[in-house]
């Protein structure tokens, strides 16, 4: 049994922050999340992308964000367990909780923060008979490694930011990008639209709209497909490869399952207080939960999480008095120069 203050469900850039704030409490933290290692979507899915609005960062890859989270977190040792799907709670006579990885790993807590994101992820993918035949042959739902479109031709496929923020970024890796849409309005950022039509003007980006890739070719791997401009016209592209990016389809999973009130695929919380479920001791914290002029931002996890962090303390002490310091008066051991020892959270190993 792995035992802790904060059982945090999810370790991307929300869940690590959380660490962060419990840390200043004195608050010991253990994390479950079923990837491999820390940093959620920011490290699994997009580890290159540019992030803009983490305060102080004018732009951060979103693998160097996780890296600083890790960084920042370090004092306060915090325990995980990698690799894992929380998959079931229970909660004790005492108001304390129990929950179950799927592997059997037991985790006992008095609070449990679920930080899990969007939860699990499958990617939409379009309606082109054969697309399967070239998974991992040239198509790509997800960038992981940009260097292995090095030199390559890419055909992008999408409307949102993922695929302007990659279209753009990928000018600079490609020796031919093709960003194709279906409509000739974007819903993404404005900036990033007004970028792809600079790149576009000075010859850097090939943008065909209104439009749709109907068909692959190929025979082991991607070498073009065929698009269909205007309803009427058709062409095929040479390309090494096409990158469909239409979003990820998000599932809670066994959460779900836990008695939590869900709306939209997302659990309401009191964002009015302290971003507490309907189960008193179970927060929802980050993209996971709703609320009333919710935005899913990373920045507004961090502020969810500190307040979040606050309430778990007076669950944690209830006769206790927590006066905040500012960190530029109180200090962050391991940081500041002080020899005090961090809490410290058992650390499961992962086989």
């Amino acid at each position: 049994m792995i035992k802790t203050d904060i059982l945090i469900i999810g370790a991307g850039p929300t869940g690590l922050f959380t660490v962060f704030e419990a840390g200043l409490l004195k608050l010991k933290c253990h994390l479950i999340d079923a990837l491999p290692q820390p940093g959620g979507q920011c490290s699994e899915i997009y580890p290159k992308k540019p992030i803009y609005d983490i305060p102080a960062y004018p732009e951060i890859l979103a693998g160097d964000l996780t890296d600083k989270l890790l960084e920042q977190i370090k004092p306060f040792e915090p325990g995980f367990t990698l690799g894992e799907r929380a998959d079931t709670i229970e909660k004790l006579e005492d108001d304390t909780f129990i929950v179950t990885t799927n592997r059997g790993t037991k985790h006992h807590a008095p609070v449990v923060a679920i930080a899990g994101g969007l939860g699990s992820f499958e990617p939409r993918k379009p309606p082109i008979s054969n697309i399967a035949d070239y998974e991992d042959k040239g198509v790509e739902y997800i960038i992981r490694d940009p260097e292995i479109y090095r030199d390559k031709k890419v055909v992008i496929a999408g409307g949102g930011d993922s695929a302007l923020d990659w279209s753009i970024f990928l000018t600079d890796v490609a020796s031919e990008v093709t960003l194709v849409h279906r409509r000739n309005e974007f819903r993404g950022a404005l900036d990033s639209v007004d970028k792809v039509q600079e790149l576009k003007d000075a010859g850097k980006i090939n943008l065909i709209t209104p439009a749709e890739v109907k068909e692959i070719h190929g025979e082991d791997h991607v070498t073009g497909v065929t698009i269909i401009k205007n309803k009427d016209e058709k062409f095929t592209l040479d390309t090494d490869h096409f990158i469909p990016l239409f979003g990820l389809s998000p599932k809670l999973g066994p959460i779900a399952n836990w008695g939590l009130e869900i709306e939209k695929n997302a659990i309401k919380v009191n964002n009015a207080l302290d971003y507490q479920t309907n189960i008193p001791g179970i927060y929802a914290i980050g993209d996971v939960n709703t609320y009333p002029g919710k935005l899913k931002l990373i920045l507004c996890g961090f502020h969810e999480a500190t307040l979040m962090c606050q309430s778990a303390y007076q669950r944690i002490f209830p006769d206790k008095k927590y006066v905040m310091k500012y960190t530029t008066v109180g200090g962050v051991e391991g940081f500041d120069g002080t020899k005090k020892e961090a809490p410290k959270a058992v650390v499961k190993k992962i086989e």
